[in-house]
This record gives structure tokens, C-alpha cells and sequence, in this order.
């Protein structure tokens, strides 16, 4: 049970006592710096997962720690400072009149000193390249400025883990590139654990592990590259896999021998250089 660690331990929930069980004796532990993305299709427990770390919802059976401290009502604003949420509607989560007020919300309920909060409005904006709009009318900015600013809110609490619940899912390709791209910045500067709940397959790439849910069980653990090799196993409970792990297995099919499973172009481009100089 270390520090600067997230584990579920044998943990179980259902929103109702007559409901079915929506997970069922779920245990893992996310570490440090570490990028967790959690897939699986839709009722399979993933976002579930996400409210029970930020005390949105408590467990039946397990338990649940944050850098050493059990989630329960007692700890619960405690590992609110640790654990950031960003969801996926941006519009609901806005509860200032300005950015700058929306970014001050978060600070001012953990009751941080006035000097720190100005500071840490600027630092955070900065961090997700949204300075120059401090004195904005959040309804006046665009999908992708508005899930900035959401991420902003959470920084500035100067949180250890940052969850993004289906956060990209509303924002076209471009804002959701770019939304990547910040919070992988934002990770490596500020050393934070990083835990994405996404339908998006790109993204998952870019993880260092990867979580598949089904029907409320942790069914497959890995990193990318070897959770992408089943892919057999993936299609049978309804997931789909990156376009490039599709071509990868076509060209197999026709005698193309490739080095490992590739996790981008950039990679089945470099193997199949690689396979074609050897020839």
C-alpha cells in the first residue's frame, strides 16, 4: 500500500442491492508517473471505476487506497486534493463567471491561502497554454479551450493523479490530438499519474498499460503493444483495434514478416523497411 499509488483490492459495487454487481472483485494498482488507459465497451465498469477513485461512490466489498489513505466519507475531500477528475462534458463542469474564477473554484474549497491561488491560476493556464484567457466567458470558448480550462481547474489543486473520464470524447480530431498532447506535457513536467477511460484507440496506444473491462472484471492487462497482439481476443467481446494493427495482420497474411506489433505509422513504416532491406 505505497505512496503515490492508486489500489483496488478486491473490489466490488452495485448501485442498487437488487441490481446486478457492475464490478465484481476488481484488484490493481497503478503506480507512480504511470499512464493507465481503462477500455471496454459501454456497462463493462470503466467509468464506474473513475468515480470510485475520486469518492464519488463508495464499494459494497474491498477497499480502495490513494497514496496510503482508504477512500471512505471520512478521507473523501482528502483524496479529492490527490485525485483530479475531468469528465467528458465540459459544459458541466463549469461553475464560474470568468476562467479564472472556474480555475479558482477548486482551490478556494480546499481553502488555499489567496497568494498561492493567483499563482497557481497562472501556472495552470499556462500549463494548458490558455493564459491569455483569464478574463473569459467560459460559454465564449470552443469544445477543445473548454476541456483546457477543465484541466486547468484540476492542476491548480496540484493533484497526483489525474483522471480524464471519456474527456476527448465530445471534441473533433484535432481537439482531441491537441487535449493528448497537453496532458502528456503536463504529465512529464509535473511527474502526475495519469488514468484515461477512452473509446479512443489512438490514445490508448500511447499509454504505458492498458486495462480491458468486460462485464465488470479486469479481463486483460498489458502494455499496448501486447494487448493489441490478441487482437482475436479483443473483436470477441466487441472491441476494436487501431487501423494500423489491422493492416499489420494483412500484411502477415500475404508473407510479410513484421518484427512486432505496431503501435503507430511511424512504426509499421520503419518494419516494413526493415523486412524489405533484408529481402
Amino acid at each position: 500500500m505505497g505512496e503515490r499509488q492508486v489500489e483496488f483490492r478486491n473490489v466490488s459495487f452495485r448501485y442498487q442491492e437488487d441490481m446486478p454487481w457492475v464490478l465484481k472483485n476488481v484488484s490493481f494498482t497503478i503506480g507512480p508517473n504511470e499512464w493507465v488507459a481503462i477500455i471496454g465497451h459501454n456497462g463493462s465498469g470503466k467509468s464506474t471505476i473513475a468515480k470510485l477513485m475520486n469518492g464519488l461512490l463508495f464499494p459494497q466489498e474491498g477497499e480502495i487506497f490513494v497514496d496510503g489513505m482508504k477512500v471512505s466519507q471520512e478521507s473523501v475531500w482528502d483524496i479529492r486534493k490527490e485525485v483530479g477528475m475531468v469528465f467528458q462534458n465540459p459544459d458541466n463542469q463549469f461553475v464560474g463567471t470568468t476562467v479564472r474564477d472556474d480555475v479558482a473554484f477548486g482551490m478556494e474549497n480546499h481553502g488555499m491561502p489567496r497568494d498561492l491561488m493567483v499563482e497557481r491560476i497562472k501556472e495552470s493556464l499556462k500549463a494548458v497554454r490558455m493564459e491569455d484567457f483569464e478574463r473569459y466567458e467560459p460559454h465564449r470558448l470552443s469544445g477543445g479551450q473548454k476541456q483546457r480550462i477543465a484541466i486547468a481547474s484540476v492542476l491548480a489543486v496540484s493533484p497526483k493523479f489525474i483522471i480524464l473520464d471519456e474527456a476527448t470524447a465530445m471534441l473533433d480530431p484535432k481537439g482531441r490530438k491537441e487535449i493528448m498532447q497537453t496532458v502528456r506535457e503536463v504529465q512529464q513536467e509535473r511527474d502526475l499519474s495519469l488514468i484515461t477511460i477512452t473509446h479512443d484507440l489512438q490514445e490508448v496506444t500511447q499509454a504505458s498499460r492498458v486495462l480491458v473491462m468486460n462485464s465488470g472484471e479486469v479481463w486483460m492487462e498489458g502494455s499496448p503493444r501486447e494487448v493489441f497482439s490478441s487482437k482475436d481476443h479483443l473483436t470477441e467481446i466487441g472491441l476494436d483495434t487501431p487501423f494500423v494493427s489491422k493492416m499489420a495482420d494483412h500484411l502477415k497474411a500475404e508473407g510479410v514478416s513484421l518484427a512486432r506489433e505496431p503501435l503507430n505509422h511511424q512504426e509499421l513504416l520503419e518494419d516494413l523497411w526493415t523486412s524489405r532491406s533484408n529481402m
